[in-house]
């Protein structure tokens, strides 16, 4: 089928029906009808019509070249610039509805199943039927629109009983049986955001050396519907402060929900498996996908948009309360735009540097993303603070949208009013300037952002290598002035 609608989304995510735990229960009723993920989905649902709708479908879809039905076109593997270009103008479009505030959007995995497909040449000599299979499930996920989430890292005591033998059995996941199905997968998996809001579960641990042996049970990559028979969703506390979207305007929307994944002896077909016990080569599809540098032009949307929304917050809460003309106040929005800046100048120059890549696709230059994943780790929670700053105790005294209409609304109206805002609308601002930089929401958010790509030690360390060359074509250039 080609892309789907809206209404298409919700029914199959409805009709999947995985088996999903919050708050100590099962979900039995619908998704699209728990409180904690209905916002969530509206908004994808928003999303997904927009590849329907006629004002916009020309941004958002390119033809199969399989069938040629319209398939989304964060799907397209780039093969110039002008790919490049239109896969940012697309996922741009997403990103203007969701506000950056969807870190795992549909296009974000769409992005990386097209870069470890693009790589399946990495195991075509020595596993071709593996090469097989990613390609296979690219095409799969393309021409039926799949909704993608996805798993790369484990809970401590996996980590940990693997790492330092501290338990009688390791808990990292691992795969305990080979059979003429496929591979029986145990263990569990965190941090699977909207698992339980999506199709499909792409399952590829962090490669990492154990047994010494040839074969590591550890180190494997598969891809398998979100309700197969083994896999439970576990979810933490939802974020959803309530449905008002006056009282709540950023959680009612875009909670993305976060899972712990756990896989019971799972049976994962042969035809859904992808590494199998090679480490070397799980290390290999990882690097030579690009995996990173193609999510990180679809990240750079994200972030230039929420960047946009944080500094249109500041700039009406810095309106609202009369303060454009305090020296503090300027340095303060400034920083936000000299942070929006140079977020587009990265996105550009990475765009226009791009290259063709051993596999003959277009791949945007890497040292900017990887530099924009350093510098927005760092910048988002100062930007954050600043609205703290500037909302200072606006932020806290904060009254609902039900006490306009009790028996107090005439003084609320009186004294709870902005300059050029009427008091229900300043209350509304004051409200969103909460969830992002006070509530659980805003919390999460913040804590997502600087752990998006890994910890600030295996960014830096990124893109400290990536310029391993260039530092020394710097100190040649320095050993020269000297001499």
């Amino acid at each position: 089928m080609p892309v789907k609608n809206g209404s298409e989304y919700i029914e199959r995510i409805d009709k999947n029906s995985p088996d999903v735990w919050i708050a100590g229960e099962r979900v039995h009723a619908p998704m699209s009808n728990h409180k904690a993920f209905k916002g969530l989905m509206a908004t994808q649902a928003s999303m997904y019509d927009m590849q329907h709708a006629e004002e916009s479908q020309a941004t958002m879809v390119y033809s199969s070249p399989l069938t040629g039905d319209p398939v989304g076109l964060s799907f397209k593997q780039p093969k110039t610039k002008k790919d490049l270009a239109l896969r940012r103008q697309m996922m741009q479009a997403w990103a203007s509805i969701h506000h950056g505030f969807l870190g795992r959007s549909p296009d974000y995995m769409n992005t990386a199943i097209m870069a470890f497909s693009a790589a399946a040449g990495v195991l075509e000599e020595k596993y071709p039927e593996y090469a097989s299979n990613l390609n296979r499930y690219y095409e799969y996920c393309r021409e039926n629109d799949i909704t993608l989430s996805h798993v790369f890292i484990q809970p401590k005591a996996g980590r940990v009983s693997t790492f330092l033998r501290t338990f009688e059995e390791p808990e990292a996941a691992r795969i305990i049986e080979k059979n003429k199905d496929g591979i029986v997968i145990r263990g569990a998996f965190l941090l699977d955001t909207q698992g339980a809001t999506s199709d499909e579960i792409l399952v590829f641990p962090t490669p990492f050396s154990l047994s010494g042996e040839e074969i590591n049970p550890y180190s494997f990559a598969f891809a398998v519907p979100s309700n197969l028979k083994g896999v439970s969703f576990v979810c933490r506390e939802s974020f959803v402060g309530g449905e008002s979207t006056y009282n709540y305007p950023l959680s009612s929307r875009f909670e993305e929900m976060d899972t712990l994944v756990i896989f019971d002896d799972a049976s994962v077909p042969w035809d859904r498996v992808f590494v199998c016990g090679d480490e070397k080569m799980a290390y290999r599809l990882l690097d030579e996908s690009h995996f990173h540098t193609y999510a990180g032009t679809q990240i750079m949307c994200k972030t230039i948009a929420k960047t946009e929304f944080l500094l249109g917050t500041i700039d009406m809460m810095v309106t609202a309360c009369g303060l454009e003309s305090y020296g503090h106040i300027i340095e303060k929005v400034t920083e936000v735009i000299v942070a929006l800046e140079t977020l587009k100048a990265f996105q550009l120059a990475a765009e226009k540097g791009a290259s063709s890549d051993r596999w003959g696709n277009m791949l945007p230059a890497r040292k900017p993303l990887l530099a924009a994943n350093v510098y927005f780790q760092q910048v988002y929670p100062r930007m954050i603070e600043i609205i703290q700053l500037i909302g200072a105790s606006n932020l806290i005294m904060i009254p609902e949208e039900k006490d306009f209409a009790a028996a107090m609304s005439d003084q609320l109206h009186r004294y709870m009013k902005g300059i050029d805002l009427d008091a229900k609308k300043s209350v509304q601002l004051s409200r969103l300037a909460w969830e992002l930089s006070v509530s659980t929401f805003g919390g999460r958010q913040t804590v997502y952002e600087r752990f998006f790509f890994g910890n600030a030690s295996v960014v830096n360390s990124r893109l400290y290598a990536e310029y391993q060359s260039t530092r020394q074509k710097y100190q040649d250039r320095i050993k020269d002035f000297l001499s």
